[in-house]
């Protein structure tokens, strides 16, 4: 039985913007004075919303991921390897880990990719959670999985869905899954998955949902 790709291309059909009217210049110049007041509100909330100086991975290093378009920190204790990114098969272009503790035989994984087509904003929930069911059934074939959250949410202001799987993963073990689905810009949609293979190690969990929230566009 062949395995589903982790991330299918999404049949959605693109249209042509259309083009604007044109506006007095006057209008324009006021127009374009609030839209740079309005862009330093914003990424003066970004960067508060983020900790600022707090932010706990604002030293970390990071991981640009030109082909998904977007940038992830590295949360102490994980591991990135760029040379091992270039071995990873399509669905996905680049990758970071980390190896729970003695007591506990688990670990945690994200990965980044491109979707293989935009998505609108309106079938955001429907595709991530989609997603997320055809990576658990690719990490973990055979295994029951069930979803257990799905909201919207957004990265570094833009549009985003999250959906939120827990699968058994043999004898009393679960595993937990979580795809997040980014609207990176209006020909782009990219994706960033997380993996916990012992949902008992609330750490890696927790760095995970940091990570999404610290990501940014790159």
């Amino acid at each position: 039985m062949t395995s589903p790709s982790p991330i299918a291309p999404l049949p959605y059909p693109t249209q042509p913007p259309r083009p604007a009217p044109p506006r007095p210049r006057r209008r324009l110049l006021v127009g374009a004075v609030a839209l740079i007041l309005v862009a330093a509100c914003v990424v003066a909330a970004a960067w508060w919303s983020k900790g600022g100086e707090n932010d706990p991975l604002a030293d970390r290093p990071r991981v640009t991921d030109t082909r998904a378009g977007l940038s992830y920190a590295v949360p102490e204790g994980w591991k990135h390897d760029a040379a091992k990114d270039k071995d990873l098969i399509d669905a996905f272009s680049s990758t970071m880990s980390k190896t729970s503790g003695a007591a506990s035989s688990g670990g945690g994984t994200v990965l980044a990719g491109r979707a293989g087509q935009a998505v609108p904003r309106a079938d955001l929930r429907r595709a991530a959670e989609s997603a997320a069911r055809s990576n658990a059934e690719f990490f973990f074939p055979d295994r029951p999985a069930t979803l257990e959250d799905s909201h919207a949410t957004e990265v570094d202001g833009r549009p985003a869905h999250t959906a939120v799987l827990r699968i058994r993963n043999g004898g009393d073990g679960t595993a937990r899954l979580e795809m997040t689905l980014v609207t990176v810009d209006g020909t782009r949609t990219a994706f960033l998955l997380g993996v916990t293979t012992d949902e008992a190690d609330k750490q890696i969990t927790a760095d995970i949902h940091a990570v999404v929230a610290d990501a940014t566009v790159a």
